[in-house]
């Protein structure tokens, strides 16, 4: 019983039968017009579904209608969280663009032509219930009846108090089962086309590439500014040397502020703050690499050869990155030890190649890695169509990329 009487306490049920009563205007001002609306027959009711028709055909041509019916389904037929029945909450369904094709405009057209029909019967089916509930009311008082509905009833009698709420019931029974019908047919009329769904899939995979990106970033700078800072402080503690102290330090200073830099470029790029992010690194700025693994403690022996400065910007950016992550992996799983770092450019190709010993007892085969920061080279790599080589080679540690310019 519960169940049945739920639609009574739903918004949604009074918001749907509103929406639905609202698509039934256009034919009540064409039928005031003609043929009346004074005791119309079934002809008459016939004519005024048919006489609006050609005017919702011409009307779906322009694409604005088809946003403006996208809002009304949106906002009646699938209100907000508190009003949603089960299974209903699928109000993003519903389009809210303006046509774009004229499939679109045929879709909208069907919608406005079925809109019109289904309000015109939920009207009769709403003044037919009311009239007989006042009917049943004048019945059991014993006066005249006021109201006229196509069920007569018969004589007078204080039983047929018992009968007046059956009309209003079934009324929101008929109402709530009439609003499912038009929900659903909204998600396939309104609903998004074959490019609008492709449009928000292309969104949707642009947004979990830059979130990939976004993740590749932090754990690239933030993990290099600890992996250094880490091994400064080690590398201090073991010498106890001021010298070599304060020349710690002032590493872990320079390679924290680039850390808090990145941290608020990508925080700016979270948040969509208007304000510009701040410049993401390029090859050009390597030697700022190069200086904090060698205050680390490290022998990096680096050696450049073609102009660092053509080389284009996205190249460039995700360079320095993958240079940034083959030292930080250098220093978190070597040590500080000699470090061969090449860099060379020509016209087509961009080639970084980062060495280092591999520590006693380490194992001499195991392919490429599996950990986070060398997929993350792999994956840098791949997007830019270029390729990754990671793994052990003749008793070192090698990681070799190959980038093409273009």
């Amino acid at each position: 019983m519960s169940r049945l009487l739920a639609p009574l306490t739903r918004a949604v049920t009074y918001t749907r039968w509103l929406h639905l009563l609202v698509g039934a205007i256009i034919a009540l001002v064409c039928g005031a017009v003609y043929p009346g609306l004074t005791r119309p027959g079934y002809g008459d009711w016939l004519l005024m579904l048919v006489t609006p028709v050609p005017l919702l055909l011409g009307a779906a041509v322009f694409p604005v209608v088809r946003r403006a019916e996208g809002l009304q389904a949106r906002l009646m037929l699938f209100p907000g969280a508190h009003a949603r029945v089960d299974g209903d909450a699928r109000d993003a369904g519903v389009s809210v663009a303006p046509s774009a094709s004229w499939r679109d405009r045929g879709r909208t057209a069907v919608w406005l032509t079925l809109r019109l029909w289904a309000g015109c019967a939920v009207a009769f089916v709403t003044g037919q219930l009311m009239a007989l509930a006042l009917e049943l009311v004048d019945a059991t008082s014993g006066g005249p009846a006021e109201a006229e509905s196509l069920v007569p009833v018969p004589g007078y009698g204080w039983a047929y108090a018992l009968l007046v709420p059956v009309p209003p019931l079934v009324l929101v029974g008929v109402v709530a089962l009439a609003g499912r019908l038009m929900a659903s047919a909204a998600l396939a009329l309104l609903g998004p086309s074959a490019a609008e769904r492709l449009a928000a899939l292309e969104e949707r995979t642009e947004q979990l590439l830059e979130r990939n990106r976004i993740a590749r970033e932090l754990h690239d700078s933030i993990g290099h500014a600890l992996t250094v800072a880490v091994v400064q402080a080690g590398a201090a503690r073991a010498a106890a040397d001021p010298a070599f102290t304060d020349r710690a330090l002032d590493a872990i200073e320079e390679t924290g502020r680039a850390a808090l830099e990145d941290l608020e470029r990508v925080l700016l790029v979270l948040r969509e703050s208007e304000q510009p992010a701040s410049r993401r690194p390029t090859l050009t700025e390597a030697d700022r690499l190069l200086d904090s693994a060698r205050a680390s403690g490290a022998e990096v022996d680096a050696e450049v050869l073609g102009a660092l400065d053509t080389v284009p910007g996205p190249v460039s950016r995700e360079g320095y990155r993958i240079l940034q992550e083959a030292l930080t992996n250098v220093l978190r799983h070597s040590g500080t030890v000699p470090i061969r770092v090449a860099v060379t450019v020509d016209d087509a190709r961009l080639w970084l190649d980062v060495r280092n010993p591999l520590p006693a007892g380490a194992p001499v085969s195991g392919g490429g890695g599996s950990g986070s920061g060398l997929r993350g080279i792999r994956e840098r790599a791949a997007l830019l169509g270029g390729r990754a080589r990671t793994g052990p080679e003749a008793g070192q540690w090698r990681v070799h990329v190959e980038l093409p310019l273009g």
